[in-house]
């Protein structure tokens, strides 16, 4: 009969019959990923603390140094210290504002006598009897240069080659200089609608 037999040879018979050896050998898996787990966990913590203790000891420093640097801070000297460099900034810039009207109202002075000084050229060193008697081209340039002149555009000539290569327009309302460098591949409609544009 069945319970005739030993004991241990059923308990032996019923453990094989359940095959239980993959069941052990995932629990030992298990196991081992926990303790991988555990064991990396507390790595992190280790180095977590140590983080913690380091910013704990900067904070400390960065504190004494702003207790120091508060204690050391007048805030009357401060406010003074600003007022001053404030002043200083104003005077700055009105000095530089000054110096550019003062800029323009030279360089407007000078492209005067410029144009004055060639108006006496084209009249010649006798003055106005030879100036009636002086070319209807010449009396054409100064025409235009005046014309240019009123509206603001003082035409230059080159000393070498005495070609009009240089302009400077200027705009009283805007408060505006341009210098403009005329160039033989540009043709004369493009630099009079520039010179209508910055009017």
């Amino acid at each position: 009969m069945l319970l005739s037999e030993e004991p241990a040879t059923l308990i032996h018979h019923t453990i094989k019959n359940f095959n239980i050896g993959p069941d052990k050998q995932a629990v030992s898996r298990v196991s081992e990923s926990l303790s991988t787990l555990e064991q990396a966990r507390q790595l992190r913590i280790s180095e977590a603390e140590s983080a913690l203790r380091r910013l704990s000891r900067q904070l400390g420093t960065l504190s004494s140094q702003h207790d120091d640097l508060v204690a050391a801070h007048s805030p009357a000297d401060h406010a003074s210290k600003i007022a001053r460099l404030d002043t200083q900034k104003f005077r700055t810039a009105k000095a530089a504002s000054d110096a550019e009207v003062e800029t323009e109202r030279l360089a407007q002075q000078a492209a005067d006598l410029s144009a004055r000084l060639h108006e006496l050229e084209l009249q010649g060193v006798e003055g106005g009897d030879d100036a009636r008697r002086r070319d209807p081209v010449d009396d054409e340039v100064l025409l235009r240069l005046k014309v240019y002149r009123s509206l603001g555009i003082d035409i230059e000539r080159d000393e070498r080659d005495a070609e009009w290569n240089r302009a400077v327009v200027r705009n009283d309302r805007k408060g505006d200089v341009h210098v403009v460098n005329m160039d033989k591949k540009f043709s004369r409609y493009f630099y009079a609608n520039y010179f209508w544009s910055t009017l």
